[in-house]
């Protein structure tokens, strides 16, 4: 596999991306956008006034992923993320328009009633100030999006797998995204934390999850984290701060559950990172609060101390598993028994199903690696294929390197049917050394290498023409180095 290595500060590549804007049009045409990065047709003033609002703040494209610095107060580091990102913002946006009517059997403008309605009012004055610069940033560039746009952007995973669910009083079947591990003391190299993520989501979204932000906000801890256009926090959630806490999570499928009253889990996961020093504080923000919604496995470590630690945080159950010396893994599964029986439909005894076969798979590696388990190890992890069910390589759904494209079962567990296009999307992997520095290693696209390419899967899928206007190829990338940007 090729490796290549990134400093942020010295790439400048560029990359293409989009597609049209409204509802209808997008059923009907697939135009590529070019992404020109910052021209602007406005008058030489008015131009000069928006790039001094940006500072600090830049954008670099390399190997699938646009890294961006940002740097200042909400409202500022708002509209230097929409600004720098108008573009992937306003594509993702059409992307949503265009799917949310069948994933989740509602229009976008539900999504931004249930987002104005439940999520705006609990956000505190710092997300509102950061959101409302995003959407002004974006506008800036020409695109007709709104505040609402983005909280209903940032909470729509809330919406479609938690709240409408309840609605339709229908068992919540939320994704099985991610597969992701968490170990430290005498399973590493060395004895520090490492830890690894894969992204599972369906293709359409996980093409555009594909950014890596540097965020130094006036107040609290410097993070650095994957993200996707739009959003405020990681959202499948692989992040560092400058205290030395790391954060990864898989989701717990089949959880049932979720609190109109509670705070967005989107603003507690993006506090969480900003503002903990410790695991404590970190579990004691992402409980304060909680509405139940994108309920995850939540994997935690703590650089300075070597501690690392579980939480999964259901609605009504949220136990804590922490240790120096020992691994977490997550595949979806609930471990904690009375959080299993109580908030989910999940059943630990089929080993034919994804996340206890890939949980199997994950058992075994760290035993027989342990002693040896570092970020080189940490990719080849995250390219797996081995499906334990059939004791053979066979890239599927219950394999660490998703593909349920080439699937015939799919992935019954969350209603992916036969053949859907989703799986990882994209990987990380990072250790206490890299950590200490803010960089992580990041693959765009399988870690295995194996490309998805569009055209010809839709032409053998028809099913699935209604994801044509925004399902595009996904090249495999190299693994990249990145890394926040340092002060002389």
């Amino acid at each position: 596999m090729h490796v290549s290595e990134l400093r942020a500060t010295r790439v400048d590549c560029e990359g293409t991306a989009g597609v049209p804007s409204l509802f209808l049009l997008c059923l009907a045409l697939h135009l590529p956008v070019s992404c020109r990065g910052l021209e602007t047709d406005d008058p030489a003033g008015s131009a000069q006034a928006k790039e001094q609002r940006l500072g600090k703040a830049f954008r670099r494209d390399c190997d699938g992923w646009i890294f961006i610095h940002l740097e200042g107060d909400p409202a500022t580091v708002g509209y230097q993320h929409g600004s720098l990102l108008a573009e992937e913002i306003d594509d993702s946006l059409a992307m949503l328009r265009c799917s949310v009517p069948v994933t989740a059997r509602r229009d976008w403008s539900f999504f931004r009633d249930a987002a104005s309605s439940l999520f705006w009012p609990k956000l505190d004055a710092d997300a509102r100030r950061e959101i409302e610069g995003i959407a002004e940033g974006a506008r800036a560039r020409g695109k007709a999006i709104d505040s609402i746009d983005i909280v209903a952007m940032n909470g729509w995973m809330e919406i479609a797998w938690y709240y409408i669910p309840g609605l339709d009083k229908l068992d919540n079947k939320a994704p099985g995204n991610c597969s992701a591990f968490i170990a430290t003391g005498s399973y590493t190299k060395g004895g520090g934390i490492v830890m690894g993520h894969n992204a599972w989501i369906d293709y359409g979204v996980g093409q555009r999850w594909n950014v890596v932000m540097d965020l130094v906000p006036d107040r609290g801890r410097r993070m650095f984290m994957d993200s996707f256009p739009g959003f405020i926090h990681s959202g499948d959630d692989f992040a560092l701060n400058d205290a030395g806490i790391l954060v990864t999570e898989t989701t717990i499928t089949q959880f049932k559950g979720f609190d109109p009253q509670g705070d967005p889990e989107f603003a507690r996961a993006r506090r969480a990172m900003q503002y903990s020093e410790s695991i404590d504080d970190w579990v004691r923000i992402m409980r304060a609060g909680n509405n139940g919604a994108y309920a995850n496995s939540w994997l935690i470590g703590d650089r300075k101390s070597g501690e690392i630690a579980r939480l999964e945080l259901g609605l009504r159950n949220s136990p804590l598993e922490r240790t120096r010396d020992g691994f977490f893994i997550g595949s979806n599964f609930p471990a904690d028994e009375k959080l299993c029986a109580e908030e989910t439909t999940f059943n630990p005894g089929d080993s034919a199903n994804s996340p206890n076969a890939r949980r199997c798979r994950w058992e075994d590696l760290m035993k027989q690696h342990k002693g040896r388990i570092d970020v080189e190890s940490g990719k080849i992890f995250l390219a797996d294929h081995f499906d334990t069910f059939t004791q053979t390589e066979n890239p599927c759904a219950r394999t660490l390197c998703g593909h349920v494209e080439l699937d015939p079962r799919g992935a019954p567990e969350w209603e992916w049917p036969p053949h859907f296009p989703g799986g990882a999307s994209q990987s990380k992997v990072v250790d206490s050394r890299l950590a200490s520095r803010l960089s992580f290693w990041a693959c765009f696209g399988h870690a295995c290498g194996q490309d998805f390419h569009a055209k010809p899967f839709l032409v053998a899928h028809p099913q699935f023409a209604w994801m044509k206007p925004f399902l595009h190829d996904l090249p495999s990338g190299p693994w990249s180095l990145f890394e926040a940007v340092h002060q002389p």
